[in-house]
């Protein structure tokens, strides 16, 4: 997958999140672990959202691409978030799946809660 199609499936994402009333906090957020690539808001929640972006009928589901490492290095550079931006709301860690169709975006199924360490 391009970059460029990545960076589509996190701004089809983003958009997503604020329709339903998430307020975006950071996108992309680096650590020496890895990346998160949204981190947002709501009245209950500041969640840590991986977003996956597939061509229609990919061997490995968005499911399967995060691996048990990729959850480790997600929760400790959450944790490092939130040292640095201390938030009263419950933490939780989501799934966004963008499905494209021969190079166009074409859908989104939300996974919330989608894994736990």
């Amino acid at each position: 997958m391009s970059k460029m199609k990545g960076q589509l499936g996190e701004d089809y994402a983003a958009d997503w999140l604020e329709f339903h009333g998430f307020c975006i906090l950071a996108r992309n957020y680096y650590s020496r672990y890895g990346e998160i690539d949204i981190i947002a808001e709501n009245s209950q929640y500041i969640v840590f959202v991986e977003v996956k972006t597939r061509e229609q009928g990919a061997m490995v589901s968005p499911l399967e691409a995060v691996t048990k490492g990729k959850q480790k290095k997600l929760w400790i550079t959450a944790q490092q978030y939130l040292v640095a931006h201390p938030s009263k709301l419950q933490p939780r860690f989501d799934l966004a799946a963008v499905t494209s169709v021969r190079g166009k975006l074409y859908g989104l199924e939300y996974y919330p809660n989608a894994f736990g360490i």
